[in-house]
Order: structure tokens, then sequence, then C-alpha cells
């Protein structure tokens, strides 16, 4: 089945491929990578086995990504709430994050297409190995300015807001900044994503139609595009259509 169905996936990519060269490329992608858990249920494998599908889904993503030349990647990988998870389920993907990270550092590709690595999110809540790992990636990338890699880990868009909230009372608090000089801007600067473009283009994966929280400041004029598929089983294709979607809409910015 599948040496028949090949060949069409083939030609059906490049047509894609063809339709989106003609229109403009989101400069910045978000992805919530949401699907895992079901995937294992439905495949009948363990988590730790899908959790690592994943990951490899997400290594094929970035590449497809940055061969479209889309400057900035997003990705959510872990929530503040997925702590709530069973110890387990947690220490596994803390284990796992903490592996990706060194092989991210470790990657030839990722010095070869510079890509600068940041993390977003309430990083006083991951382990201190996992937190060593993080900063030593950011440290190896911070000069690289081809690409961005943004993995919101910990992440929640409730506590970003709140951490910048936090923030900016204790520079008017200390003097440095007066109530009536809080601006759109102001508030920005002091987001975990201070210094990145807002997303053009947000993807969910698993048929799941909300944002849960995903930028929430950084998403009020992004296209959201939400595929059906579970995470591990993302394809090119479901990719592309999503590009072409957002092509296909109006942004005017509430003009």
């Amino acid at each position: 089945m599948q040496s028949v169905l090949a060949p069409a996936y083939v030609v059906y990519t490049r047509k894609l491929l063809s339709q989106i060269s003609q229109g403009p490329i989101p400069k910045h992608i978000g992805i919530i990578l949401d699907g895992n858990r079901r995937y294992a249920a439905f495949k009948g494998i363990d988590y730790a086995s899908a959790y690592e599908q994943g990951a490899k889904k997400l290594e094929e993503v970035l590449e497809w990504c940055w061969d479209l030349d889309i400057k900035v990647v997003s990705v959510w990988v872990f929530s503040t709430e997925n702590f709530n998870r069973s110890k387990e389920q947690v220490e596994l993907i803390m284990k796992m994050a903490k592996e990706k990270m060194r092989k991210i550092r470790e990657d030839r590709k990722t010095h070869e297409r510079k890509v600068k690595v940041i993390v977003s999110g309430a990083r006083e809540l991951l382990p201190p190995e996992l937190i060593e790992e993080i900063e030593l990636t950011e440290k190896a990338t911070e000069n690289y300015d081809q690409r961005i890699l943004n993995i919101l880990l910990a992440y929640g868009g409730r506590r970003e807001i709140t951490d910048a909230v936090r923030n900016i009372a204790r520079h008017v608090k200390n003097g440095d900044l007066n109530p009536e000089e809080i601006s759109e801007e102001v508030i920005a600067r002091n987001l975990y994503t201070a210094g990145l473009p807002d997303p053009d283009l947000i993807i969910r994966t698993s048929g799941q139609e909300r944002l849960s929280g995903f930028l929430m400041w950084q998403s009020a004029y992004s296209e959201f595009y939400f595929a059906e598929v579970f995470w591990p089983l993302f394809r090119k294709i479901d990719l592309l259509r999503a590009i072409r979607t957002y092509q296909q809409r109006t942004r005017n910015f509430g003009e």
C-alpha cells in the first residue's frame, strides 16, 4: 500500500510547494505539539516510545521549516499544567528534554544553519541538571542570527503575563518606571519572548481547536491552523497546507 501511495504523496507535496512559493512565507511559526499520549493509546505503545517519536518528528519538522526559510519557530513542548501529570511521566519528559537539549547543541546542523536556541518558560520549575543543559545550549548558539528556535518549556501563557506584571511592578517600586510609562512595548519587553517577533501562524495538532494559553499576548494577530493528526504523525503536507491556508487569508491587523 505504501508503495502505491508514495508517488502520489510526492507529486502532491511538489504541487503544494509550487503553490506556496507564489505567496508570502510566515517569518515566525508557532507549533503546539499535541497528541503524543493519544497517539500512544491509538498505537498501543508506551508513553516513552510515543514521546521519542514525537521528538524525532520535531527534528524533521524543523528541517522542513528551515528549508522553507522560516526564520523563527516556537514549539510548545511542556506546559506549567503538565507538571500535574504523573511523577513518572514528568520525570521521563525532563530526562528526554535534557538529552535533546544536549543533542541540539552537539548537532552539526544547528551550527551549519546558525540556529539560535532560546528556552522560554518558568525555568525555576525545571530540574537543575536540565537548566544547566539549557544554559550551555543557549550559550553555544547565542551569536547565531540566521534562524531562531524558541522552545517553550515549563511555559504557561498566564504565568508569562503574571511574571511580566510582577517584573514591571518591581521597576515601578524601585523608581525606574512611572506607571504612566507602562505601554504595550514595555509589557512586550518583559515577556519571556522579549525581542522575538510575534508569530504569524500558529499550528496545533491532534484536532484540538484552542490555544490553551500558548503565547497569549503574542498571538493577538496570528493566524491559526488546526491539524487533525496526532503530533508524531504530522506530515510535510500538513505544514504546507497550513502555510497555504495562511497565504489565503487577509491580514489587516485590525485596520
